[in-house]
């Protein structure tokens, strides 16, 4: 039997649902934000993802799913959404378009290969956005807005948002020479990728895994110390406009991201499930990107949230995802009234309902327990006899309440009955009404 990939899972039921959930919310407050969707390609040259994330950090030396392809070229599944995006700025020319700062939104796959665990796969789904062409400190709130207010609507309680801030160019020289005078003598102490990091990017050793716990880092050099006057005003702004708009933050100076592209400020979004702290998304600004790519100095601000991690926060939280129910279902028993059901199925879909009918020739009573396992709100029991006299019985599964209408009204009545049977299934499993 071939088996799927590991680090990969095939996502349907109840758990496709939940990403449904998910992605409707990200979608919903995108629009009324004024985000505009973007897809880039799953695949793109290596060579853009070792310029843009950085050479030292692990996800280009260890997790990247590098190949050549038949033409000979150095490609790679995108391992993040930020790079491919600022790509196409550059090559679309956005920077040139006069409704500026370009907001983008996006959802799709990202591929890291990494060792699988829970909440952390090989293939993974993020939702994420981008604000390209202002370095305003609001543009940073207003991201860190979009992602709270995302796991607000989905229902999460337990969210913290934990902020800090790297710097402008000038003041990570400052704190970059600190922590090499700092980690010199114990450089020795660390694991082997840190004595590497240490010659190529200081800041990489305070994200490693390996030594997350060495004593040594407790009392490393804080970013916010090597400030300058213009990166304190930055990061003060950015504070001020989140508590405009109420967000809740815990400043956090041991928040550094693991990408090489961030610059000022960088965040983190942690849920607390059940005494254990889960991180479900994070990003920052990176004014530096553009540039380093081939385009004009363009400041951004951006971040990105694995729907796989979020997901796995609600269930552990208990927040149902509606089942998979449908608005009706067509029994019937002979061929003629099987066509009808063929005809009438596509109406009733046409105009918006829900609809399964048989597919498999079952008899009435299997038909009736397969409309049940659907959780189907009305069933329409063709009747070869009442249909020549236009003429359909239709049952509410709730009430039991059995009806005799006309054809041609048969709209007009699931359009009225629905809504307050799915209030009263509301009310039954504890859901606001709409």
């Amino acid at each position: 039997m071939i088996t799927k990939p590991k680090g990969c899972y095939d996502i349907y039921g109840e758990e496709g649902r939940y990403f449904q959930k998910i992605s409707e919310v990200v979608t919903m407050l995108a629009e009324v934000y004024h985000y505009e969707f973007i897809r880039t390609p799953i695949f793109e040259s290596s060579e853009l993802f070792h310029r843009g994330i950085g050479e030292s950090t692990d996800v280009v030396k260890k997790e990247m799913y590098d190949f050549t392809d038949k033409g000979n070229r150095e490609m790679t599944l995108r391992p993040e959404g930020t790079a491919g995006v600022v790509r196409a700025y550059i090559e679309n020319k956005l920077y040139g378009e006069p409704t500026q700062p370009i907001k983008f939104y996006y959802n799709g796959t990202m591929y890291r290969y990494e060792r699988p665990q829970s909440g952390r796969d090989r293939e993974l789904t993020q939702f994420g956005l981008e604000i390209l062409g202002t370095d305003d400190p609001i543009a940073d709130a207003e991201i860190i807005s979009f992602g709270f207010q995302v796991y607000q609507v989905l229902g999460l309680k337990n969210v913290k948002v934990r902020i800090n801030s790297l710097g402008d160019k000038d003041s990570r020289m400052v704190y970059r020479q600190k922590l090499v005078e700092y980690f010199k003598p114990h450089i020795h102490e660390f694991c082997e990728d840190c004595k590497e990091r240490f010659l190529e990017n200081p800041l990489r050793i305070l994200d490693c895994k390996v030594d997350a716990q060495n004593p040594i880092l407790k009392d490393a050099p804080k970013t916010l110390d090597s400030l300058n006057e213009e990166s304190q005003t930055h990061f003060q702004n950015v504070c001020d406009y989140l508590d405009i708009l109420g967000i809740p933050y815990e400043i956090d100076p041991t928040i550094v991201r693991g990408l090489d592209y961030y610059n000022h400020t960088v965040f983190e979004y942690e849920c607390e499930i059940a005494g254990k702290k889960l991180a479900i998304g994070g990003g920052g600004r990176y004014n530096g990107l553009v540039e380093l790519l081939g385009g004009p100095s363009t400041p951004c601000v951006g971040f990105a949230s694995g729907i796989g991690r979020v997901s796995l926060a609600m269930k552990e939280e208990g927040i149902p995802v509606e089942p998979d129910q449908i608005d009706a279902y067509l029994l019937y028993v002979n061929e003629e009234e099987k066509k009808y059901a063929v005809y009438l199925s596509q109406e009733l879909r046409l105009a918006g309902f829900k609809v399964e009918t048989e597919y498999l020739g079952r008899s009435l009573k299997s038909q009736f327990k397969q409309a049940e396992r659907l959780g189907a709100s009305f069933l329409i029991i063709l009747n070869s006899e009442e249909l020549d006299r236009n003429e359909i019985k239709v049952k509410n599964t709730h009430t039991k309440k059995e009806e005799m209408i006309s054809l041609d009204t048969l709209i007009y009545y699931l359009d009225e009955q629905l809504p307050s049977f799915h209030d009263e299934e509301c009310d039954c499993c504890n859901h606001e009404e709409e």
